[in-house]
């Protein structure tokens, strides 16, 4: 029994994990979190030790993917150290792949570590093109910074993929733009709906959302559009631009309910176990971890917080208000 896979209520193989290694960020996205957060204390975030330790625990249970998130995960302090722990899950074969969501801004600093402790993708999060738009989003951040870590990690080996937030009246105009220029540097683009994650005023949320229908009406006024039934192991649909031969997905919390495939667990940076991103349960597994020495308790307490994994999210904003929003900012598990 120890070693059979995790198996949710509802038949579904739980074979990904996102590890949220820091709350912090060097950026303030609009969308993400506030301008002025509080973030935890450092004695609350889990050792780099036992970050190994829960990893490594989820592994033995049949995780195979492990994406690295924040906040910014390469703002954590000796973060290298921990990926180069994790290379000996890619070498035994236990773990199929290593990868990261970053917002690229130390991209141009790690890529090279990165690449040689067996990561071999990238998540890019960049909404614009245009510089100002790009420090007003971000409040804090910089564009050109971000593109030379895009450039390192090509540069690197590292295949990147851009994601971007679809927001209605920000970014709807640079559609063509993102486009072209993800064709001209070989890069997959990935598009997602805004989700109400965080106290950001409801107002807002409702205008900033650009359903992806209405996306992908557009873009097929310029393009022939082919569905693919590929899937990188996470909930976004492709289709492939016929006219340039690069590959777009979809990601639509809203407006198509993706739970039915949901693969997937969340945990964030002091050890809650979120089984689904768009509800506010958790199972605490620091507790666990630090009260007992045993991997097999470790691993009993996370066989409990899968058995009550939910069927699916709400997020709904047909009715004009935001129903199923969760208190917790985007930050918090990473997305």
């Amino acid at each position: 029994m120890e070693n059979a896979p995790l198996i949710d209520p509802f038949n579904r193989a739980v074979t990904y994990l996102r590890l949220s290694v820091t709350d912090r960020c060097d950026f303030r996205c609009t969308y993400c979190m506030s301008e002025n957060m509080t973030f935890l204390p450092k004695r609350d975030l889990l050792s780099l030790e036992e970050l190994d330790r829960l990893c490594t625990t989820f592994i033995g249970l049949g995780v195979e993917k492990l994406r690295i998130t924040g906040g910014e995960p390469l703002v954590r302090k000796g973060i290298m150290t921990f990926f180069n722990a994790m290379s000996r899950h890619l070498d035994s074969g236990a773990l199929r792949e290593l990868t990261l969501t970053t917002n690229g801004s130390q991209l141009h600093r790690f890529s090279d570590d990165l690449y040689a402790a067996g990561v071999r993708r990238v998540n890019v999060s960049l909404d614009t093109l245009d510089e100002e738009k790009f420090a007003r989003i971000t409040r804090w951040g910089r564009l050109p910074q971000v593109l030379r870590g895009i450039d390192a990690a090509q540069k690197a080996g590292l295949r990147v993929k851009i994601n971007a937030v679809a927001l209605k009246g920000f970014n709807e105009e640079e559609l063509d733009r993102i486009i072209d220029w993800c064709a001209t540097r070989d890069m997959d683009l990935t598009f997602i709906e805004v989700m109400p994650m965080g106290d950001m005023g409801e107002e807002n949320r409702l205008d900033q959302f650009w359903s992806l229908n209405d996306l992908r009406t557009r873009l097929g006024e310029r393009f022939t559009l082919t569905d693919l039934a590929e899937r990188t192991g996470g909930p976004a649909r492709y289709v492939r631009l016929e006219e340039s031969g690069q590959k777009v997905g979809f990601i639509t919390p809203m407006t198509h309910n993706f739970c039915e495939s949901c693969n997937r667990v969340r945990l964030s940076c002091t050890g809650q176990l979120y089984t689904c991103l768009g509800h506010d349960g958790m199972s605490d597994l620091r507790a666990p971890l630090r009260e007992n020495d045993s991997d097999d308790h470790l691993a009993d307490a996370i066989r409990t917080a899968i058995g009550i994994k939910p069927k699916g999210h709400d997020f709904d904003y047909s009715r004009q208000v935001i129903q199923g929003q969760t208190i917790r900012h985007m930050n918090h598990t990473g997305g």
